[in-house]
Protein backbone atom coordinates (compact mmCIF):
# COMPACT_ATOMS: atom_id res chain seq x y z
CA UNK A 1 0.00 0.00 0.00
CA UNK A 2 2.89 2.42 1.05
CA UNK A 3 4.38 1.69 -2.16
CA UNK A 4 1.33 2.78 -3.75
CA UNK A 5 1.29 5.93 -2.46
CA UNK A 6 4.97 6.58 -2.70
CA UNK A 7 4.42 5.90 -6.59
CA UNK A 8 1.03 7.84 -7.25
CA UNK A 9 3.33 11.18 -5.04
CA UNK A 10 5.32 10.92 -7.77
CA UNK A 11 3.63 10.30 -10.79
CA UNK A 12 1.78 13.49 -9.44
CA UNK A 13 4.24 16.01 -9.19
CA UNK A 14 5.90 14.41 -12.16
CA UNK A 15 3.12 16.06 -13.72
CA UNK A 16 2.89 19.19 -12.04
CA UNK A 17 6.67 19.83 -12.86
CA UNK A 18 7.62 22.10 -15.94
CA UNK A 19 8.25 20.99 -18.72
CA UNK A 20 12.58 21.62 -19.75
CA UNK A 21 13.33 23.86 -22.74
CA UNK A 22 13.92 22.27 -25.37
CA UNK A 23 17.62 21.37 -26.21
CA UNK A 24 19.24 24.33 -28.59
CA UNK A 25 16.50 26.72 -26.70
CA UNK A 26 18.22 29.97 -25.08
CA UNK A 27 17.60 29.80 -21.14
CA UNK A 28 15.23 31.83 -19.51
CA UNK A 29 16.23 35.13 -18.33
CA UNK A 30 16.04 35.32 -14.53
CA UNK A 31 13.24 36.78 -13.35
CA UNK A 32 14.28 39.15 -10.21
CA UNK A 33 11.07 40.61 -8.89
CA UNK A 34 7.83 38.16 -9.97
CA UNK A 35 5.12 37.71 -7.44
CA UNK A 36 6.95 39.54 -4.87
CA UNK A 37 9.69 37.77 -4.60
CA UNK A 38 13.17 39.88 -5.02
CA UNK A 39 16.35 37.92 -6.03
CA UNK A 40 19.86 39.55 -5.53
CA UNK A 41 22.63 37.60 -7.25
CA UNK A 42 26.07 38.08 -5.49
CA UNK A 43 27.50 40.01 -9.03
CA UNK A 44 24.65 42.84 -8.95
CA UNK A 45 24.53 43.86 -5.54
CA UNK A 46 24.82 47.81 -5.06
CA UNK A 47 27.19 48.10 -2.73
CA UNK A 48 27.16 51.49 -0.77
CA UNK A 49 29.57 53.72 2.03
CA UNK A 50 29.36 51.68 5.75
CA UNK A 51 26.99 53.68 7.58
CA UNK A 52 28.58 56.50 9.97
CA UNK A 53 28.43 54.21 12.75
CA UNK A 54 30.59 51.72 11.32
CA UNK A 55 34.46 52.61 11.36
CA UNK A 56 35.42 53.81 7.76
CA UNK A 57 36.34 51.51 5.15
CA UNK A 58 33.18 49.21 5.62
CA UNK A 59 30.64 49.18 2.42
CA UNK A 60 26.89 47.66 3.14
CA UNK A 61 23.94 46.64 0.98
CA UNK A 62 20.61 47.09 2.25
CA UNK A 63 18.89 43.50 0.68
CA UNK A 64 15.41 43.99 2.79
CA UNK A 65 13.59 46.24 4.84
CA UNK A 66 15.57 49.20 6.63
CA UNK A 67 17.69 48.63 9.29
CA UNK A 68 16.90 51.58 11.19
CA UNK A 69 12.89 51.00 11.42
CA UNK A 70 10.93 48.54 13.28
CA UNK A 71 10.80 45.53 11.25
CA UNK A 72 12.84 42.46 9.38
CA UNK A 73 15.70 42.68 7.65
CA UNK A 74 18.50 41.82 5.90
CA UNK A 75 22.37 43.90 5.01
CA UNK A 76 25.24 42.87 3.99
CA UNK A 77 28.78 44.83 5.28
CA UNK A 78 32.16 43.94 3.54
CA UNK A 79 35.28 45.18 5.30
CA UNK A 80 38.66 44.69 3.84
CA UNK A 81 41.56 42.72 5.41
CA UNK A 82 42.52 44.19 9.21
CA UNK A 83 39.30 46.10 9.30
CA UNK A 84 38.47 46.02 13.15
CA UNK A 85 35.31 47.31 15.20
CA UNK A 86 35.99 48.03 18.96
CA UNK A 87 34.27 46.82 21.86
CA UNK A 88 30.73 47.58 21.86
CA UNK A 89 27.06 46.44 22.17
CA UNK A 90 23.90 45.86 20.60
CA UNK A 91 20.46 46.02 21.76
CA UNK A 92 19.31 43.32 20.39
CA UNK A 93 20.38 39.94 19.90
CA UNK A 94 23.13 40.09 16.70
CA UNK A 95 22.60 37.03 13.75
CA UNK A 96 25.36 37.18 11.55
CA UNK A 97 26.19 34.77 8.68
CA UNK A 98 30.01 35.04 7.01
CA UNK A 99 29.57 34.66 3.43
CA UNK A 100 33.18 35.25 2.60
CA UNK A 101 36.54 35.66 4.46
CA UNK A 102 36.82 35.13 8.19
CA UNK A 103 35.24 37.70 10.78
CA UNK A 104 37.12 36.72 14.20
CA UNK A 105 34.85 37.68 17.36
CA UNK A 106 36.11 38.08 21.05
CA UNK A 107 34.35 39.14 24.30
CA UNK A 108 34.79 42.08 26.58
CA UNK A 109 35.74 45.73 27.10
CA UNK A 110 38.77 45.54 26.02
CA UNK A 111 40.03 45.35 22.12
CA UNK A 112 42.57 41.95 21.67
CA UNK A 113 42.63 40.30 18.68
CA UNK A 114 44.41 37.16 19.82
CA UNK A 115 41.46 36.24 22.28
CA UNK A 116 38.97 36.05 19.20
CA UNK A 117 37.24 33.10 17.75
CA UNK A 118 37.80 32.33 14.01
CA UNK A 119 34.45 32.04 12.45
CA UNK A 120 35.38 31.24 8.50
CA UNK A 121 32.78 31.43 5.43
CA UNK A 122 29.89 29.36 6.16
CA UNK A 123 29.44 29.78 9.92
CA UNK A 124 26.32 31.63 11.65
CA UNK A 125 26.17 32.72 15.37
CA UNK A 126 24.41 34.81 17.09
CA UNK A 127 24.60 36.45 20.53
CA UNK A 128 22.29 38.20 22.95
CA UNK A 129 21.53 42.00 23.27
CA UNK A 130 23.98 44.21 25.77
CA UNK A 131 26.89 41.60 25.03
CA UNK A 132 30.18 43.17 25.03
CA UNK A 133 32.05 41.86 21.81
CA UNK A 134 34.74 42.98 19.25
CA UNK A 135 35.43 41.88 16.03
CA UNK A 136 38.05 42.17 13.09
CA UNK A 137 38.26 40.50 9.71
CA UNK A 138 40.92 38.14 8.31
CA UNK A 139 41.20 38.81 4.20
CA UNK A 140 38.40 40.92 2.79
CA UNK A 141 35.04 39.76 4.36
CA UNK A 142 31.05 39.68 3.40
CA UNK A 143 28.87 39.16 6.69
CA UNK A 144 25.05 38.89 6.14
CA UNK A 145 23.08 40.47 9.09
CA UNK A 146 19.83 39.66 9.86
CA UNK A 147 17.14 40.36 12.44
CA UNK A 148 14.77 42.88 13.58
CA UNK A 149 14.85 46.31 13.89
CA UNK A 150 15.90 48.50 14.74
CA UNK A 151 20.04 47.72 14.38
CA UNK A 152 22.20 49.92 16.01
CA UNK A 153 25.52 49.95 17.80
CA UNK A 154 26.91 51.12 20.71
CA UNK A 155 30.21 51.49 21.65
CA UNK A 156 31.48 51.01 25.30
CA UNK A 157 34.56 53.39 24.54
CA UNK A 158 32.49 56.88 23.33
CA UNK A 159 36.18 57.35 21.68
CA UNK A 160 35.66 55.08 19.73
CA UNK A 161 32.24 56.00 18.17
CA UNK A 162 33.27 57.01 14.68
CA UNK A 163 30.08 59.15 14.57
CA UNK A 164 32.18 61.42 16.80
CA UNK A 165 34.75 61.74 15.12
CA UNK A 166 35.63 65.02 12.43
Amino acid sequence: MRLHLFAAALALAAAAAPSPAAPGDPPAPPNKEADGMQLFPAAEIKWQDGPPSLPKGAQIAVLEGDPAREGPFVFRVKVPDGYRVPPHTHPKTERVTVLSGTLNIGMGEKFDDKATTALPAGTYGYWPAGMKHFVWAKGETVIQFHGTGPWSIEYLNPDDDPRKKK
